[in-house]
């Protein structure tokens, strides 16, 4: 058993870890028990959206809102509100991307779209994109570990829009925002805020469609965007559709000052690449673990997914080595060294760990540590059951 332990066991890719130093009181002078519309309460929405605005380097004349219902609701806002004016790629590398299809096909029934779909670890062929059409897409897969190389296969001369689900990317990859028309992401991601808030970004192309399109079904009151042929501006100056916790709001902007405190951007990048090569050091030298993304380029620094390929292993099928990996997931918690690493529900058999910027790069090290005592130990258990 290792000496070492992590000082954190939130491992989690969602909620993920709260930020380091990381306290309740941090918390003490949230607007509670005030309404989400009195001017002081709409200023610290405001705050948070300005400072989204600041660390994720957004352009000037996009907008930027809170909305309800996560990153969820955020992305099926914008896929309700704006599309159906002409065809849909919808592309697919994870559970997720998965969802926005049954969106896409089942519920709007927009029957040209075209699903172009690659298995867990892999990414679609990007150079078959159609950018006359509308484009929806996860920039980083938060169940599969793959994530777009860079924006750099988007026409910059598109017709459609993108409409890009980043909640696992942003504050940790760089977005490459002319590329992008609609951007979503939420508050327990990669700054570990509390679950509930999304963020709708919105390019000047988006709010042109807004102005010039209506969807011919109808949309309930959480997805309108505008009102009398007119986008409602309030919801981008802190005036929030419905009622938002002003606790998590204080969290939010807690999370944001210390992201800025660091550096920025800049600086939240460089700590999940940390991390992620510490993991990535541990797999190059261990022989019973792999990523499930074996390709490099395209590969998150963010939710890392790895699979078990130890031959006697892989050699039990699907389902014991899902059992097995369950066994390892089970045993680190139960020490309280790490928390939720399972793989995905969906997702082939294995362990993903979130290597966001919350986390501190000497608790991954401390980790693979445990990962190691934890797969022999269940082997050993194993061969002896056998």
């Amino acid at each position: 058993m290792p000496a070492i332990r992590p000082a954190c066991a939130q491992f989690s890719s969602g909620p993920c870890a709260k930020r380091p130093g990381w306290r309740t009181q941090n918390l003490d002078d949230a607007l509670v028990g005030r309404s989400h519309r009195a001017k002081d309460a709409k200023a610290r929405l405001k705050l948070a959206i300005d400072l989204t605005r600041e660390l994720l380097q957004i352009p000037s004349d996009y907008r930027v809102g809170i909305v309800p219902g996560s990153d969820t609701g955020a992305f099926e806002m914008a896929l309700w509100s704006l599309l159906g004016q002409r065809g849909v790629d919808v592309l697919v590398w994870e559970s997720f991307g998965d969802g926005w299809v049954s969106d896409v096909v089942k519920q709007l029934k927009l029957s040209g779209a075209r699903i172009l779909k690659a298995g867990y670890g892999d990414i679609v062929d990007l150079a078959r994109v159609d950018f006359d059409n509308d484009v929806v897409f996860t920039w980083n897969g938060t169940t599969s570990g793959v994530r777009v190389p860079n924006g750099d296969w988007i026409a910059a001369d598109r017709k459609g829009l993108t409409l890009c689900d980043a909640t696992s990317a942003a504050f940790a990859q760089k977005l490459d925002w002319p590329k992008l028309d609609v951007v979503t992401l939420s508050w327990q991601k990669a700054l570990g805020g509390e679950a509930g808030h999304g963020m709708l970004i919105l390019s000047p192309r988006a709010v042109e469609r807004l102005l010039s399109y209506a969807p011919a079904w109808p949309l309930p009151k959480v997805f309108r965007l505008t009102s009398g042929g007119k986008l409602i501006e309030g919801i981008f100056e802190g005036e929030t559709i419905n009622t938002p916790s002003m606790l998590c709001v204080e969290d939010y902007i807690d999370a944001l000052g210390w992201a800025k405190s660091l550096g920025g951007l800049t600086a939240l990048i460089a700590r999940a690449n940390a991390n992620a090569k510490a993991l990535a050091d541990w797999v190059a030298k261990t022989p019973w673990i792999d990523f499930l993304a074996k390709e490099e380029s395209v590969r998150s620094n963010t939710s890392v997914c790895l699979e078990i390929v130890d031959p006697a292993i892989a050699a039990l099928g699907s389902d014991a080595q899902s059992c097995f990996a369950k066994a390892i997931a089970s045993l680190l918690e139960k020490e309280k060294i790490a928390y939720d690493i399972g793989a995905y529900r969906d997702a082939p058999p294995g362990l993903r760990i979130w290597c966001g910027a919350t986390v501190e790069t000497s608790n991954i090290e401390a980790l693979t540590l445990w990962l190691d005592y934890a797969f022999e130990k269940m082997k050993s258990e194993l061969s002896a059951a056998a």
